[in-house]
């Protein structure tokens, strides 16, 4: 999937790639003209048959040429370097977009830090042996190909034998260890995520890492990570660093097999005293590109195992899809039907929700309340469609809820989550969500509606204020209003709220919900509350409790039943009288 996306940029960028390629050759001819160049100077000089003037044009070619190698290093950088940092940006890009259409189970099975390693180490990966890894190759290989054929051709071919002979036991040696190179290198990524997601874990929960005294105990959690990768890093580097000896070895024992033979040749007159100093210029030349044969093997196996691991992210597909989307209105009206709806949440085996049945006419509030764990929130995942809804039990304007656009469904759903997720942006992006098409009016008149509009106004910066990772920096119940405000300025035809109102006080939670009920006289609405007061107001009302509807009803018939509706309203109204009582002295 990886290699798709990379011939995809390669092909858009061809043109570019092609004259960044071609500038690096004619460097690399230009290159290996000079040393050629210089031995005839110097043999020139040596048999006295050649005037100053004439040494003069020579070096001045000299010059030009290194000009010319400037001119087309610059090129080919800005050519192929530079494409190189486009395509990090293009995979991280696609990388992104791939994730948004993962379900959440795809995100309660990986963490956080492994995602990060992911989108940074290995796109990274990828980028560097792009840039460095291709030129390094492609250089090499005019360089080395060249160099030997002109060191054979035109000097001597069994003095070029004798210095390349200790040349190849690097190159074996190099090859050997590129697949242990290779499996270091995944530890290492593993390592680093797990890093990662511990430092993620706990700056977001610092509050309660601070509240429980657990600093030193996450100090040396996160001591013990740092240890793991220092060890998996330093067995990759006792790897990696077998390379550089090796040819540094190799590369003097080759020098003195040339110095040695190379100067009885140059006695004997099998070769020139310039052809001799060129032999050595190549030679010399050639070191640089076999020293980089192992950090290219490096880079590409580092490649190989980022595009592995990356694979693993998008060859994983979403189990939500459009698989017979209808021509639905864009706009609903807003009717909700559930019939006889089950459902088992993946690699589970109890039911969370058992024969659930309701009819909800458009413009009516369901109110749904019932303890923790009976099955409200997952009603409502599934009304989302952030799991797989089975067919033939949800409904919405008589629609099969999986026969209609995902991208409608959601953008027609209002929805506050429990955990009221705020950016670290202003309060304005926050409930406008980035979208340019609100206008400063329209994210006013959410923020008054949610009770929320003047703490804004308190704020230094109004709406501009920028609130810090996930809202640390307002209350609870300011969360949960500027969610509200969110989802009120989107005007969707279902508005839902999960125990929206918990964290604000009993005054601000019967202004909200007088703003709502004014809200939804045009549109259907689902409250899910633990406080009764929050949904008596609704026109039927479900008590779920281990996934079944134990009663439903209104407010006066529920209160008739005497049932558990009956005894949580009776309870949480002494706890707010005796709360009141408090309050009062």
């Amino acid at each position: 999937m990886v290699r798709k996306y990379i011939k995809e940029f390669l092909w858009t960028h061809k043109v570019k790639y092609i004259l960044g390629i071609t500038a690096l050759i004619c460097s690399g001819i230009l290159t290996l003209a000079m040393p050629k160049l210089l031995g005839y100077i110097i043999d020139c000089l040596e048999k006295r048959v050649v005037s100053q003037s004439r040494i003069a044009w020579l070096t001045g070619g000299m010059l030009l040429m290194a000009m010319a190698i400037f001119g087309l290093k610059y090129l080919w950088r800005n050519l192929l370097i530079g494409r190189a940092r486009d395509l990090e940006c293009y995979l991280r890009d696609k990388f992104f977009s791939h994730l948004q259409t993962l379900p959440l189970k795809f995100y309660q099975q990986k963490k956080t830090g492994d995602l990060m390693a992911y989108a940074i180490n290995d796109i990274g990966a990828i980028r560097r042996a792009f840039a460095f890894g291709l030129v390094s190759l492609i250089d090499g290989v005019i360089i080395n190909s060249s160099s030997l054929f002109v060191m054979a051709k035109t000097i001597n071919p069994r003095l070029t034998l004798i210095g390349l002979a200790p040349l190849l036991v690097a190159v074996v040696v190099i090859f050997k260890i590129k697949n242990p190179l290779r499996r270091s290198f995944l530890k290492v990524q593993a390592a680093y995520a797990n890093i990662s997601e511990k430092t993620q874990e706990n700056i977001s929960g610092i509050r309660v890492v601070k509240a429980y005294v657990q600093e030193e105990a996450e100090k040396k959690k996160l001591g013990l990570a740092s240890f793991q990768r220092m060890r998996v890093m330093l067995d990759y580097i006792k790897l990696s660093a077998i390379v550089g000896p090796t040819v540094e070895i190799c590369f003097g024992l080759s020098f003195s097999l040339v110095l040695v033979i190379g100067s009885t040749y140059v006695l004997d007159g099998l070769i020139t005293l310039g052809d001799f100093i060129a032999f050595n210029t190549y030679l010399g030349m050639l070191q640089r590109p076999v020293r980089h044969i192992a950090r290219i093997v490096e880079i590409w196996q580092r490649a190989m195992a980022s595009s592995s691991r990356l694979d693993e992210i998008f060859l994983t597909k979403s189990d939500i899809m459009d698989d017979h989307p209808v021509n639905a209105k864009e706009r609903f009206n807003g009717a909700l039907e559930v019939r006889n709806l089950s459902f088992t949440y993946p690699r589970t085996e109890s039911e969370v929700l058992k024969n659930i049945s309701f009819k909800l006419e458009a413009g009516q509030t369901l109110g749904l309340i019932g303890p923790t764990g009976s099955g409200k929130s997952t009603l409502i995942n599934l009304l989302l469609r952030l799991y797989p809804v089975p067919r033939g039990h949800i409904f919405i304007d008589g629609i099969e809820i999986n026969d209609l656009p995902l991208a409608t469904l959601r953008e027609n759903i209002g929805y506050v989550p429990q955990d009221n997720f705020l950016f670290s942006a202003s309060l304005n992006d926050n409930i406008r969500f980035f979208s340019e098409r609100f206008t400063l009016e329209e994210i006013e008149a959410a923020a008054r509606f949610a009770s929320v509009y003047e703490n804004i106004i308190e704020f230094p910066d109004g709406f501009e204020t920028v609130v810090g990772e996930r809202g640390i920096t307002l209350s609870g119940g300011q969360k949960q209003r500027v969610s509200i405000a969110r989802a009120v300025i989107k005007d969707p035809s279902i508005l839902v709220l999960d125990d929206s109102l918990s964290a604000v006080d009993t005054q601000t939670e019967a202004e909200i919900l007088a703003n709502i009920k004014a809200i939804l006289k045009d549109r259907t609405g689902i409250i899910i509350g633990h406080r009764v007061s929050s949904i008596k107001h609704a026109d039927w009302i479900i008590v779920l409790d281990e996934g079944r509807i134990i009663e439903e009803g209104n407010h006066e018939q529920l209160m008739a039943k005497r049932g558990y509706y009956y005894q949580l309203y009776q309870k949480q109204l002494v706890e707010s009288r005796l709360q009141e009582v408090g309050e009062n002295g």
